[in-house]
């Protein structure tokens, strides 16, 4: 599966499938802590944000012209000028596509764009319970650095999160 899975940089044609990927996360998991999926509007203002600003935002793509079935991407951390070295990372990967390397795809060159851009540090602020994600972002050197109980709450309970972070 790994192997028919292209890493490209986003474009405009892609934001429905980013926005349908995000939306079940939003939904059905604990991946995202919004309540409310996005809107088209909120996704494109989002992407355009990425642009003029050069955060990246990379999809994985099924095959050559195939469909999109991941999307990772490196925002701000923290509004604040002081924070400007130091980038959050987002992966997410569609519901059947999950467990087959997509993650794995996704996060590589985005550790590279981080590198490239002069970046210092990448932080992941990951649900708890979210297994799969802590031990992807181990696998590339992320540590964990905090445990932050009960700051969330989505499903009728309090979630943890966890800070890993990956020093450049």
């Amino acid at each position: 599966m790994a192997d028919t899975i292209q890493v490209r940089p986003a474009t405009q044609a892609d934001l429905d499938a980013i926005l349908d990927i995000y939306n079940h996360a939003v939904i059905h998991t604990t991946a995202s802590y919004d309540y409310e999926p996005w809107n088209r509007q909120q996704r494109q203002d989002w992407f355009d944000d990425h642009a003029k600003n050069d955060y990246p935002v990379l999809v994985a793509q099924e095959g050559g012209a195939g469909r999109v079935v991941g999307w990772g991407s490196l925002s701000r951390f923290h509004s604040r000028y002081g924070y400007r070295f130091t980038a959050e990372d987002s992966v997410y990967v569609a519901e059947e596509y999950r467990g087959r390397g997509v993650g794995r795809q996704l996060l590589a060159p985005l550790i590279d764009a981080a590198r490239a851009r002069k970046f210092h540090s990448i932080i992941g602020l990951i649900d708890a319970q979210n297994d799969v994600s802590i031990r992807l972002h181990g696998r590339f050197g992320f540590e964990k650095v905090a445990y932050l109980k009960q700051v969330g709450h989505k499903f009728g309970r309090w979630l943890d999160v966890v800070y890993m972070q990956l020093m450049l």
